[in-house]
């Protein structure tokens, strides 16, 4: 699998409107959209949501959950901004913003419901 590449999915989530859980699963509708479009695709809130909830950690610590997302964000080849509710109000997505561009990676920016034009395959 030498030279494979995925997206990192920022998506927002402690300030989500509709609360964590909700947020957890809007994570997961926008991932799915991707992969059904064929975007190799990483959602840090998919993976954490439910490690968090089932073992007893802190959903809400950035102490936490930023390192272990600092690897997978120094792997994929670029960043994707869920633009959904409260996502103006995130750190964690400040944060990852922050990163990408510092690294000179793309980000592409995405509204809920739709693939951004630069991520879907030509037919």
């Amino acid at each position: 699998m030498s030279g494979t590449t995925f997206w990192y999915l920022a998506s927002p989530y402690s300030r989500y409107p509709g609360g964590i859980e909700e947020a957890f699963r809007l994570a997961l509708r926008e991932t799915g959209r991707l992969v059904s479009a064929g975007v190799p695709v990483f959602s840090p809130i998919a993976h954490t949501h439910p490690v968090a909830v089932e073992c007893g950690l802190d959903p809400y610590s950035h102490d936490i959950w930023i390192p272990v997302d600092e690897p997978i964000m120094r792997a994929a080849s670029g960043l994707i901004m869920l633009r959904a509710e409260s996502w103006e109000q995130s750190y964690g997505m400040r944060l990852e913003l922050e990163a990408f561009t510092a690294a000179g990676k793309p980000v592409v920016w995405m509204d809920v419901g739709t693939v951004p034009a630069e991520l879907r395959r030509a037919p």
